[in-house]
């Protein structure tokens, strides 16, 4: 046989099987990865101020970058986007919001604002209006919401307390959205978690934030989409 002949035929036997090789390789490195491979990547909001804006810490010590290292291993397809501001009020949320979601296109939103509103005494009624026009704006956008409030100090009366703490309550259920009432909820009574201000937790805190936010938000991920 000629030679020219020979490699020919040598070439048409090894084609089919590099072929077959390469299709193995790609369904054994799809194994690997399992379903996420195939996910398509959603994106989690965080819209708050000083108790999501890692307040005086390192970026990677907050709550929210905790979240996102909690969801590469638990549903990797998820990822938080930080879009939260120290000092923020519910009016400037209230303003931010529709440019995020154009920009971001969030599956699920958790708004995390109000606590700046109460510290510097603003109506209770202008609060919940705000917080309620959020919740309806990420609504109309096609994404879920989830609500975290937060407590006041007692030092601010108890008729603002009562009132400050029901608007969280009224905005969900008046918006049947997902709520966590207080974010600092089982620890805010333990000054050593906290900065000298007695307001903003500490780095050794924020793991017990992210716990507190992962126990409404894990069901929200898996009845959104399974993980």
């Amino acid at each position: 046989m000629p030679r020219s002949s020979a490699r020919k035929t040598i070439l048409s036997v090894m084609t089919p099987l590099v072929a077959v090789r390469r299709l193995l390789a790609a369904l054994l490195l799809v194994t690997l990865m399992g379903p996420a491979a195939f996910a398509e990547q959603r994106q989690i909001l965080v819209l708050g101020d000083s108790l999501s804006a890692a307040y005086n810490m390192s970026t990677e010590n907050g709550w929210v970058h905790l979240l996102n290292e909690r969801l590469s291993e638990t549903a990797p397809h998820w990822k938080a986007l930080n879009v939260s501001i120290s000092g923020e009020i519910t009016r400037g949320g209230l303003s931010r919001l529709p440019r995020a979601m154009d920009e971001h296109e969030p599956d699920l939103v958790i708004i995390a604002l109000g606590g700046n509103d109460g510290l510097q005494g603003l109506p209770p009624a202008e609060i919940e209006r705000n917080l309620q026009a959020m919740v309806e704006t990420a609504r109309e956008a096609g994404a879920e919401v989830l609500l975290a409030g937060v407590r006041m100090p007692p030092n601010y009366g108890a008729a603002y307390l009562e009132r400050f703490e029901q608007v969280f309550a009224s905005v969900a259920d008046n918006t049947d959205v997902a709520l966590l009432p207080g974010i600092l909820d089982g620890f805010d009574h333990r000054p050593e978690l906290f900065m000298d201000d007695r307001i903003h937790p500490t780095e050794e805190a924020q793991p017990l934030i992210l716990d507190n936010v992962w126990r409404k938000l894990e069901a929200m991920l898996e009845n959104r989409e399974t993980f």
